[in-house]
């Protein structure tokens, strides 16, 4: 959630931060509920402190005068008739409030979707095969990794079992993840999957019907489940005042993660690409805000040095304003070149969320200026699905074997399937 203190001294930065996100807010009117509801609040504070004026209510005094009780009535009547308004208009002015997406940082490219990402740079030597590289189905159907076919009959489309050796290289992914983390001061956590829904929606998620249909929720709606343990992992340090010295503190969450993805269609859906249950090895960050953007590119430096653990050829890119989530202020990618598909796909995201989640869960730090609000921020390690697609292409075999990269054999008992 924005500053509301923010939105009134810079209106016009904040019109041109919402239309840089594609998102249509009116803030003059915002302004003006605010301004109602101020004056509402202090008309209602001065009634009552003539009422407390009178003592307890001077209709309940034995030696009270009639001049004193029809006063006091008096005021209790005018307070009961301004409350109403007053409800409406924060009702309304709430409503607004959380219809505002963070604002893009200055950096941010300027576009109204992906088409206007900015690639900052390619890392990595794509394969060179000696034959038609395969798409990861089609291998990893003949070599019993991966069966979507029964998971459809068990449990419906986009389902996928991870079978034998691809179970493992999931544990293996996870295990990696968390020794390269751990080393770099990240707690690991287990996290719950199945958060309440107002957590969710202070995190920043269910603002929208667009995202809303992408979650699944439980128990008339009280409940939700994750699609990312981000969505967990913030809510833990709600309504807390953290000490400066714990900051940076970091988590590598481990959890499995749910959507919808109501918007994906084609070929993306038939295979493990785009599912509606996938694990995931998620950074969550909280530090003072002067450090944010440093934390961020830490974030993106811990994504890159897996994936050249792992010897994976990919590029970095930097999301424009209208492709970035409602709750970043600035977003990285890493896409993963697929030889089988020819084309680079995202597995990896990395955003800076400022102080929006902060605000919504009150989580504060004390500095020696006082207390104030720390910033949130999460990166991808590996998004497991994804991680198994890209490694199935760029180590697939002529004889239609796979390798296992060479960082994850220390974690199986094999250095290659088939």
């Amino acid at each position: 959630m924005l500053d509301i203190k923010f939105i009134r001294d810079n209106p016009e930065k904040v019109k041109e931060g919402i239309a840089k996100k594609q998102v249509k807010v009116d803030i003059d009117r915002l302004l003006a509920l605010d301004e109602a509801r101020r004056g509402s609040l202090q008309k209602i504070e001065s009634l009552r402190a003539e009422q407390n004026k009178l003592g307890k209510p001077a209709f309940a005094k034995a030696t009270a005068g009639k001049e004193d009780i029809v006063k006091a009535q008096g005021i209790k009547a005018e307070i009961k008739n301004l409350e109403p308004a007053l409800a409406d208009t924060e009702k309304e002015l709430n409503s607004l409030m959380r219809q505002l997406p963070n604002l893009p940082l200055d950096d941010v490219p300027v576009g109204q979707d992906g088409n206007d990402n900015v690639v900052l740079r390619e890392e990595g030597e794509k394969p060179k095969f000696d034959f038609e590289p395969k798409d990861y189905m089609t291998i990893a159907e003949k070599l019993d990794l991966i069966d979507v076919k029964r998971a459809a009959k068990v449990s419906g489309t986009r389902f996928g079992y991870l079978k034998g050796e691809a179970a493992m290289l999931e544990i293996a992914l996870i295990n990696l993840a968390f020794d390269t983390l751990i080393k770099e001061g990240f707690m690991p956590v287990i996290p719950p999957v199945v958060i309440k829904t107002e957590m969710m929606e202070k995190m920043g998620y269910i603002d929208t019907e667009a995202d809303k249909a992408e979650r699944y929720f439980l128990k008339n709606g009280e409940l939700v489940l994750v699609g990312t343990s981000e969505q967990s992992i913030g809510p833990m340090h709600q309504d807390e005042v953290l000490a400066e010295k714990e900051l940076p503190k970091r988590y590598a969450a481990f959890s499995t993660c749910f959507r919808e993805e109501a918007g994906a269609y084609g070929k993306d859906t038939k295979g493990i690409l785009r599912v509606h249950q996938f694990d995931k090895v998620e950074m969550f960050s909280i530090c003072r805000p002067e450090k944010s953007k440093e934390e961020h590119l830490f974030l993106l430096k811990m994504e890159e040095r897996l994936m050249q653990l792992l010897k994976l050829p990919y590029r970095v890119v930097h999301l424009s304003s209208g492709d970035i989530s409602r709750p970043s202020a600035s977003t990285f990618d890493i896409e993963t070149w697929l030889p089988g598909q020819g084309q680079y796909r995202e597995t990896h995201s990395a955003s800076n969320c400022t102080d929006f989640q902060a605000r919504r869960l009150n989580i504060r730090y004390r500095s020696k200026r006082g207390v104030e609000f720390v910033h949130t921020l999460n990166g991808t390690a590996f998004a497991i699905g994804r991680m198994l697609i890209a490694i199935i292409e760029n180590y697939q075999q002529k004889d239609g074997s796979v390798k296992v990269p060479k960082a994850l054999q220390k974690y199986t008992w094999f250095k290659k399937i088939g």
